[in-house]
């Protein structure tokens, strides 16, 4: 809470320095707290998924023109439709749009007629620092069998992000995807950077980057410069994702994790946030943000047995937070095991799943869970 109140008390004027230094470059400005709320009122509770297709073990396998693979798509969006989902969370990459921008917009145009009409609205991801830090093009790795996202990859890779003069190299990325789809009414939201500085085991046997935070947050300062300047018409946010126990790690004011934080949530138009505690715990992570004034989604959560859709969804419901869960389809990025399957041998399904839904071929994990998410969005939207 301490670093909340920190955040208010230097609100006014932070929030005149950006406007000005904003101004002076010729980017639009920050959604007022008046723009951000109405913005959300006029929207229907959002209840949804992060979505990885059964197919892909990551955003490339996603993406790439010789995997991506709309059959597959369509069929488990409209899983979501019919138990009533009505947003999905879909990460994007920059490597996609060096290789070929305009087969990548085609296919994102492609996923986007088939989310509106199984009426699943998009929130895009466009950077991440979670898993792989060496991302390459082409075929990806086959999943280590029993293994939480074991395939996953980080955009931009370590030696992007590791170098301050190649940050600049994205700016064509984040302007033209943003450009193409800022007045897209099938794009509801910009999650521009997920988890910056996220520091990942190196599970991959590649050594991370020294200082990570450091860099991610000089690249999330020139993100969100780039993504103004575009002027979308949907909010952009980052979404603060380090909380533990009910408090946010490092707030101490001069630690690299709440520097990453203070900027993130002074630079979002809506606020949006991880937390897969129990709900004593997200009731107190959930109770310092609001005191931002802000609309709140959140944007990664349910991790069983710790937290469940029977616990967290309906107080999300009843504050008209967002409430977009990890994973829908266990496929090929195998979140239905726990993270710590890669230090724990598995050699079978977990009894409980981790995170997902649903199997590949469409049936229920638990019958008796998706009921109850579908009966709770019905009556909630209705």
């Amino acid at each position: 809470m301490h670093f909340i109140k920190l955040l208010l008390a230097l609100g006014g004027l932070i929030g005149i320095s950006q406007i000005t230094m904003a101004n002076e470059r010729g980017e639009a400005d920050r959604w007022s707290v008046q723009k951000a709320n109405d913005w959300y009122k006029a929207q229907p509770w959002s209840a949804g998924f992060n979505y990885a297709p059964s197919y892909a073990i990551n955003q490339l396998e996603m993406w790439q023109e010789d995997s991506f693979d709309d059959k597959i798509i369509d069929r488990e969006l409209g899983y979501a439709k019919d138990i009533g989902f009505n947003m999905a969370r879909v990460f994007l990459h920059n490597l996609l749009w060096d290789q070929d921008r305009k087969g990548f917009i085609k296919r994102i145009n492609r996923f986007l007629e088939i989310a509106d009409k199984n009426n699943v609205k998009i929130m895009f991801v466009l950077f991440d620092d979670v898993w792989d830090p060496t991302p390459h093009l082409g075929k990806q790795r086959a999943p280590i069998p029993h293994t939480h996202n074991s395939g996953w990859v980080q955009a931009p890779g370590k030696d992007i992000l590791g170098d301050l003069n190649r940050h600049d190299e994205l700016e064509g990325y984040v302007k033209g995807i943003l450009t193409e789809f800022g007045n897209d009414p099938r794009v509801t939201v910009w999650d521009i950077y997920n988890e910056p500085g996220n520091l990942n085991v190196e599970a991959y046997g590649t050594k991370e980057i020294d200082n990570k935070e450091f860099f991610s947050l000089q690249l999330l300062k020139k993100i969100f410069g780039w993504a103004r300047t575009a002027n979308p018409s949907q909010p952009l946010t980052a979404g603060v994702w380090r909380s533990r126990f009910g408090a946010w790690v490092g707030e101490n004011p001069d630690d690299p994790a709440s520097k990453l934080y203070h900027f993130m949530l002074e630079n979002s138009d809506i606020i949006t946030f991880h937390s897969y505690e129990g709900l004593k715990n997200v009731k107190s992570v959930v109770g310092s943000l609001q005191a931002l004034g802000r609309p709140l989604i959140c944007t990664e959560y349910m991790a069983r047995p710790y937290s469940t859709f029977e616990d967290i969804m309906p107080y999300f419901a009843a504050e008209k937070i967002g409430a977009i869960n990890w994973g829908f389809i266990a496929g090929k990025s195998q979140t239905n095991y726990p993270w710590a399957s890669w230090s724990q041998g598995y050699n079978a399904e977990p009894t409980p799943w981790f995170h997902d839904i649903l199997r590949a071929d469409g049936s229920k994990y638990s019958e008796e869970e998706v009921r109850f998410i579908s009966n709770l969005i019905k009556q909630t939207n209705k």
